[in-house]
């Protein structure tokens, strides 16, 4: 069972009801709440509902490692492996869209990179900025610089990264792609669509009750560690911003006006990438999301 949605929708709640009714598995498909630094300030689910049915892939990688859709495919092979040992029920929830694209369609075989070759390609970042890196990927890999928005500092630097390791361009990787670990047929998938503006209303309310939770203590021991700012934990929705309410760059009401505002902009392009991406995904209001598991899992 796949359950998607924009974040703030409720698909974790569903996820943990289902999981209860059925003696599932909860397997996260979030890029960012595999970060054990960022439960608050990613809602993760708590320890009492960890506790109650079993969750996996959840806060098992430090904020310092730059987890990718490949580890994430790898780790979720070995947890899918294991539920299926069990005569268990996998229910993946999330709302990272090529998490769930990666788990139904396959992902690029791009092997690692080296450290040497990634901390090589982010000191030219940093050194000579990104107009100079899209250039250089210009004339290295003209498709994947023609793709990408010239100052989209993580893409770009990724994409030269990946040529410069292993001679390949992007696209020629996304070609030989690995398989999915659900082919077509295996599985239900739903994306939970509230109404927009309920669900803005939610995001600005809970982001309110994460800096209340410790949101921002997370985001300082963070600070604390000096982490490169470009590695994927570092620019979570609400750690740019609150990290400069920390330098004293901005007041905190406005760091967390900027967070609020950044979190509603990523829900909508949840919405855009599950339709366009994903169009396997049912599309259920959460209100209607248990009837809808109900018809699932009855037969």
């Amino acid at each position: 069972m796949l359950i998607a949605g924009p974040t703030a929708s409720g698909k974790s709640a569903l996820a943990l009801e289902l999981a209860q009714k059925t003696g599932g598995v909860i397997v996260n498909a979030d890029s960012m709440q595999v970060y054990r630094d960022l439960r608050v300030l990613t809602a993760r689910p708590t320890q009492n509902e960890e506790a109650r049915v079993p969750h996996r892939l959840y806060g098992h990688v430090d904020a310092a490692v730059n987890f990718s859709a490949g580890h994430w495919v790898s780790d979720a092979a070995s947890v899918l492996a294991e539920v299926r040992a069990q005569n268990r029920v996998p229910i993946f929830v999330g709302g990272s869209g090529l998490y769930f694209k990666a788990l139904t369609r396959g992902l690029s075989a791009v092997p690692p990179i080296r450290p040497e070759i990634r901390e090589s390609v982010r000191a030219r970042l940093e050194r000579d900025g990104v107009e100079a890196l899209h250039a250089a990927l210009a004339q290295r890999d003209p498709v994947s610089a023609e793709r990408l928005k010239p100052r989209d500092r993580t893409r770009i630097a990724r994409a030269l990264e990946v040529i410069e390791a292993t001679g390949r361009s992007l696209s020629d990787w996304h070609r030989d792609g690995l398989p999915p670990l659900l082919p077509p047929g295996a599985f239900s998938a739903v994306f939970l669509a509230p109404d927009r503006e309920q669900l803005y209303e939610r995001i600005d309310a809970r982001f309110a009750a994460m800096l209340k939770a410790g949101a921002l203590e997370e985001v300082a021991s963070m600070a604390a560690r000096h982490l490169d700012p470009l590695l994927p934990a570092m620019k979570a929705h609400g750690v740019p911003a609150l990290l400069r309410y920390l330098r004293g760059e901005i007041e905190l009401e406005e760091a967390a006006a900027i967070g609020r505002a950044d979190t509603r902009h990523y829900a909508k392009r949840q919405f855009t990438w599950f339709r366009h991406q994903l169009p396997e995904f049912e599309w259920v209001k959460p209100e209607a999301a248990r009837e809808w598991l109900r018809t699932k899992t009855s037969s």
